[in-house]
C-alpha cells in the first residue's frame, strides 16, 4: 500500500480504531475506588481542555488562534492524550496503558501531520506565522499571540459534536464503576 493511502487510512480509522482498545481495556481492567477517582479527575481535565478548544474552533472557516490554540496547535489532541491517561489510571491496568500508548503512537503522529498539512493548504500565510509562535503539541505557558476576545462560544461545542466525548467518557466510567462493584 503506498504511503499516502496508508496515511489516509490511518486518519480515516483513528476514531473507530479506538473502540477495540477501549473494549479490551474494559475486559482487562482491575478498577478500585481510588483508581476510578483518580481517573475521573484526570478525565475531567481532558474534557475541559477539549471543551475549551471546541468552543473556539470553527473548522475550516478560519485559523483558530484563540483560547487554548494560543498555547498549543493541537489542544484537542492534548485533551485526548489526557483522556487516554485517565482511562489507563481508572482501569488500573498496565495493559490499558500499553494499549493506549500503542494507539496514540500509531495514530496521532499521522493525524497531527495531516492536520498540519490541511492548515497549510487552507491558511498558508497565517499558518506559517502561527506555527512559528505556537508549539505543535506540548503547550507553552505564555502565549506570544495577541489575545482575541469573544471567540468562545457554546454554539461551537454543539456544532463540533463535542458532547460525544462527554457521553463516551460517562459510559466508560459507569462501566468501570460497575466492574469494580460486580467483580
Amino acid at each position: 500500500m503506498p504511503k499516502k493511502n496508508f496515511t489516509k487510512t490511518i486518519y480515516k480509522w483513528r476514531v473507530r480504531a479506538a473502540f477495540p482498545g477501549i473494549i479490551l481495556t474494559v475486559v482487562l481492567a482491575k478498577p478500585s475506588l481510588y483508581s476510578i477517582l483518580g481517573g475521573v479527575a484526570i478525565c475531567i481535565l481532558g474534557l475541559l481542555i477539549r471543551t475549551w478548544a471546541c468552543c473556539h474552533i470553527q473548522k475550516e472557516k478560519e485559523l483558530t488562534i484563540s483560547g487554548p490554540y494560543q498555547y498549543t496547535r493541537n489542544p484537542l489532541y492534548l485533551g485526548n492524550l489526557i483522556l487516554g491517561i485517565s482511562i489507563a489510571v481508572g482501569s488500573w491496568s498496565w495493559w490499558a496503558f500499553g494499549i493506549f500508548s500503542a494507539y496514540f503512537l500509531i495514530f496521532y503522529p499521522v493525524v497531527i501531520k495531516m492536520e498540519k498539512e490541511k492548515m497549510e493548504r487552507l491558511f498558508p500565510q497565517q499558518y506559517a506565522n502561527y506555527k512559528k509562535k505556537v508549539p505543535l503539541f506540548v503547550p507553552c505557558l505564555r502565549s506570544s499571540l495577541p489575545s482575541e476576545k469573544n471567540k468562545f462560544s457554546w454554539k461551537h461545542y454543539q456544532k463540533n459534536k463535542e458532547q460525544r466525548s462527554l457521553i463516551t467518557a460517562a459510559i466508560f466510567w459507569i462501566i468501570m464503576i460497575g466492574k469494580m462493584i460486580l467483580f
